[in-house]
């Protein structure tokens, strides 16, 4: 995903909000509407304390020869990754060498190595490594640390014998882009940057692209567009839910001094490429940076690998050219800077959205509250009904019947509107099931329930006026569960406007 529409230019972390941090029942619940993506100090040598052992002798005849390595983060986190030597280079030959860095996820070594080998075939020695562990995950990370390891990196491979120190760049593949360039910008050891679908928006402007893309060509309409794509990713950038949903790469990119490649696939569906190659662009410009080549790569999709679903599937397989062209312009970087070129970017559809702070009726506080009291009357009735019928107690006459059915459908109605934005957000949008009249049917059956849970309210509510006097003999505990549930009603109708449930 994501990263998956997903921002201020930082290098820290996204705090979680005031609010978040000092209420379980606020982290509670926004967890469980997206535990739900999931998605720096001051520059500076990192202390290195880097190891190698012997090269394989596995590897075949004009393979790639492997060496495991490790090296510390500038925190002290131990990091191991995997050098792939060009096999021509010698001891007496140094050649360039490139760092690269995964996009978002656990960013094993391994998810790279098929593309690092491709480039350490063109005689580019590369260098690859496992993400860390400690300081990210899916509600929390910290690009600056990131690119602090990713500079630790450089370091080491500036080491190898077969490297030339002042011919090693940084490769960046998604968030790894808004990593590499950060890290370009901290360290001129690092003397060229190599991307790919970088983004040129925020992440959480960039996300909500993706999520409308993936649902619109699985045939989504109406009123799912816009709570994925919009109110959910709102909801959780407040909630300080998505990590670092806010971080603006257009800064960074003006302090860019390296040579650049930048590349985006013709059929690139995550990284909104016409704004974001656009973008950067004008960003090099304004900076002063005239030593880049913007390119766009014909059929493939967002990591440049080949695709056979228009962009919107995710196979594994590189082209058979991968690496030519952007090792010949890595080669020729020891005999001159390049001018700056850029091809046409990449068409999109659509364009981004930009996402507006929430009114004070969305705020996450005003939302965790609707939840909770929906979920008190609305499952606080079913469960109290369940267990008197349990204890084989009588039902209480003069608590109408259509309040059960309230309960019963209001409770479903909510848990699975969360949970299948949960499943949509975590999945990337890329399963929303089958469609029917340009709905999900996991979601329209949701609305139905919504409509169905709100008829009922009212029916209850109709007939418990009614029947006042009955009611005035029932029990305090039956009245307070009836109470509850009425209110839990009232408060439905404007929570599921909100989250799009009573919307076409």
């Amino acid at each position: 995903m994501n990263t998956g529409p997903i921002r201020p230019p930082r290098t820290g972390p996204a705090p979680l909000t005031a609010a978040a941090r000092t209420s379980a029942l606020l982290t509670a619940l926004l967890a469980a509407l997206l535990g739900l993506l999931a998605t720096g100090g001051p520059a500076g040598a990192a202390p290195l304390n880097a190891t190698a052992t012997p090269a394989s002798t596995t590897s075949a005849a004009g393979d790639p020869s492997p060496s495991p390595v490790e090296f510390t983060g500038a925190d002290g986190t131990v990091l191991h990754g995997l050098v792939l030597a060009a096999p021509a280079a010698t001891a007496g030959t140094r050649g360039p060498g490139l760092v690269m860095i995964p996009g978002a996820g656990p960013g094993p070594l391994a998810e790279l190595r098929a593309a690092a080998e491709a480039y350490a075939r063109h005689g580019v020695t590369t260098l690859i490594f496992d993400k860390r562990t400690d300081g990210y995950s899916m509600t929390h990370r910290d690009y600056g640390q990131l690119a602090d390891d990713a500079l630790a990196a450089v370091r080491l491979l500036r080491t190898r014998p077969e490297v030339a120190p002042d011919r090693v760049g940084l490769w960046g593949l998604s968030e790894g882009a808004w990593v590499a360039s950060l890290a370009a910008t901290r360290s001129a050891e690092a003397t060229y940057l190599v991307t790919v679908g970088a983004v040129g928006l925020t992440p959480a402007r960039q996300q909500a692209w993706a999520y409308r893309g993936y649902l619109r060509h699985a045939g989504v309409s109406g009123s799912l567009l816009d709570t994925l794509s919009d109110t959910s990713v709102r909801q959780l950038t407040a909630a300080g839910l998505f990590p670092e949903a806010g971080y603006d790469p257009v800064p960074v990119w003006e302090r860019v001094r390296q040579p650049v490649l930048a590349e985006w696939g013709t059929l690139d569906r995550e990284a909104a490429p016409e704004e974001s190659a656009t973008i950067i662009r004008q960003a090099l410009d304004r900076g002063g940076n005239t030593h880049y080549t913007l390119r766009t790569v014909p059929g493939v999709r967002h990591n440049l690998h080949l695709t056979g679903d228009d962009g919107y599937d995710r196979p594994d397989r590189l082209p058979a050219d991968y690496a030519d062209t952007e090792s010949g312009w890595i080669q020729r970087l020891a005999t001159g800077l390049p001018t700056a070129t850029a091809d046409p970017a990449p068409h999109q559809d659509t364009r981004s959205r930009a996402l507006q702070p929430l009114p004070w009726y969305e705020s996450t506080w005003f939302e965790a509250v609707a939840t909770l009291l929906c979920l008190i009357g609305f499952a606080g009735y079913a469960l109290t009904g369940a267990g008197r019928r349990l204890r084989r107690r009588p039902r209480p006459t003069a608590l109408p019947r259509a309040a059960r059915r309230a309960a019963l459908a209001g409770t479903a109605a909510l848990l699975g509107a969360l949970g299948y934005l949960l499943f949509l957000m975590v999945t990337a949008a890329m399963f929303p099931g089958p469609v029917l009249f340009g709905r999900p049917v996991v979601w329209l059956a949701v609305q139905l329930l919504a409509l169905f849970a709100l008829g009922s309210a009212a029916v209850a509510a109709a007939v418990a006026l009614r029947g006042r006097a009955a009611l005035a003999a029932a029990s305090a505990a039956d009245r307070a569960r009836l109470g509850a549930l009425l209110l839990a009603g009232a408060v439905f109708l404007p929570w599921a406007l909100s989250w799009g449930l009573l919307l076409p």
